[in-house]
């Protein structure tokens, strides 16, 4: 038979923690309801039991439509270990904490001058967010260990670099991997720019190849193409007429998504001092850098993007929980279209069903070259039956590693600092990072200890 593929697979069971999700999880009820060639069963544990009931539910209303390809049977669990036992797969998708202490990441160092515009990976709130995080995946782990352990486990939580180090710090031979779809964005980019400057119209996202390097949400590219057709000087042609007025590739008109707007001048303007395409969103980018594009709310908008307020996310959720009622009821029902996420790709890869090749987050091995051997990097690999294989992205430009390498050492401390419940470690850290660099010590100390009391229901076994 050599390589041939098999047609398919069931009796697939995956866990999904945090099975009460009012977003990932109905993405994935989707995408499995239209992949043919898989089926089996999804348990959902969530600490909000009843938000997985009700997923559940919709997860097997979805399975019932006459076009639903895949059949699935959900259910929900009441403990973590009765969704792991014997699991093939393993979705990791949380909120680390409420909305009410993500409120004081983002904005609590508002009051010192500190402005973020995602506060979920870097900055004061990444880190406080990444210490509370950190019991929560250590105890994944462990978990894993016990009921899943040859498990494939994919993670979808921010801070990924932290969660995906945390798992494997826990379980050095845990099989754990990080989603994220933030390199789409730049390939829709160029999709749009090969239509406008070019003529050329209908390219799909995925035949435009990227040797993607860096870490999460500070991802670089230094070689992309279509067909045979080099696209950095496309990409150099657009910065030269765009820099300044920007390039909006996704047209929105909503006015209550102008808290995501993102004109891509923060990336345009890194392509100018850097030469590489930075390839994360504007909002994740600006916050690795010195706060030179966060210095106020002013300088933002100046820089064509937002800063997203949690009152807009508290706000949203609300109507999010309402439209899952309606999916309960009956009263809506999930429409069976591709959501653009890869999961399912990956998933049939593991399985044997195809080979494919995305960017994930994994420990680096030779994937990056002056990058430590442990740390959590993001290239491209190639996913195959039971097997990951890191693809080699080679070396960042001395100037740009630099950058990367400092968050790199942060996440690192982070990392030991939350397992290890170390405040001083924690708290050097935290004034690392290149947003603190014009908050004093004794104000940035102050603005540590009031963001510690607002999350320290989660760091209840630190002193």
């Amino acid at each position: 038979m050599g390589n041939q593929k098999k047609c398919k697979v069931d009796n697939v069971t995956i866990a999904y923690l945090g099975g009460g999700s009012l977003g990932w999880a109905h993405i994935l009820i989707t995408d499995l309801a239209m992949e043919e060639q898989i089926s089996g069963s999804v348990r959902l544990y969530d600490i909000d039991y009843d938000a997985a009931c009700q997923n559940a539910a919709i997860g097997n209303n979805v399975t019932a439509m006459p076009a639903s390809k895949g059949k699935w049977s959900y259910t929900a669990t009441k403990s973590i270990e009765e969704a792991l036992e014997g699991a093939d797969f393993v979705i990791a998708s949380i909120l680390p904490g409420t909305f009410k202490e993500m409120h004081a990441d983002v904005h609590t160092p508002e009051k010192y001058g500190v402005y973020q515009s995602v506060g979920d990976t870097v900055g004061p709130g990444g880190i406080i967010r990444s210490l509370r995080t950190i019991p929560i995946y250590r105890d994944f782990a462990l978990k894993i260990k016990e009921r899943a352990p040859d498990a494939w486990v994919i993670n979808y939580t921010n801070p990924m670099s932290v969660c995906v180090r945390t798992l494997y710090e826990t379980f050095p031979q845990i099989k754990a991997f990080g989603c994220c779809h933030e390199v789409f964005g730049t390939q829709d980019l160029l999709a749009s720019l090969l239509s406008k400057l070019r003529g050329i119209n209908g390219v799909a996202r995925h035949d435009i190849k990227m040797n993607v390097l860096g870490i999460n949400h500070f991802t670089w590219v230094d070689k992309m193409s279509y067909l045979d057709t080099d696209l950095m000087p496309l990409y150099s042609e657009a910065v030269g007429k765009f820099s300044e007025s920007g390039y909006k590739h996704h047209e929105n008109n909503d006015p209550e998504l102008s808290v995501f707007r993102d004109s891509n001048i923060v990336k345009f303007d890194l392509f100018k001092r850097y030469g590489l395409v930075a390839a994360a969103g504007d909002r994740h980018l600006a916050e690795f850098m010195p706060p030179s594009y966060l210095e106020s709310p002013q300088t933002v908008k100046d820089f064509g993007f937002a800063l997203t307020p949690v009152d807009y996310r508290i706000e949203s959720r609300k109507k999010l929980v309402k439209r899952r009622s309606a999916l309960v009821s009956g009263e809506e029902k999930i429409t069976l279209a591709p959501t653009g996420e890869e999961g399912m790709q990956i998933i049939k890869a593991l399985l044997g069903l195809s080979d494919y090749v995305t960017n994930v987050n994994l420990p680096n091995s030779t994937q990056m070259d002056n990058i430590p051997s442990h740390a959590i990097v993001e290239t491209n690999a190639l996913f195959s039956r039971d097997c990951i294989r890191p693809l080699e992205a080679g070396k960042l430009p001395d100037d740009i590693q630099n950058m990367v390498v400092r968050h790199v050492y942060n996440q690192e401390c982070v990392v030991k600092a939350g397992l290890e419940r170390d405040k001083p470690l924690a708290f050097n850290a935290f004034i690392n990072d290149p947003l603190m660099a014009k908050v004093s010590l004794t104000d940035a100390k102050m603005l540590f200890d009031e963001m510690l009391e607002s999350t320290k229901l989660y760091l209840q076994e630190w002193e």
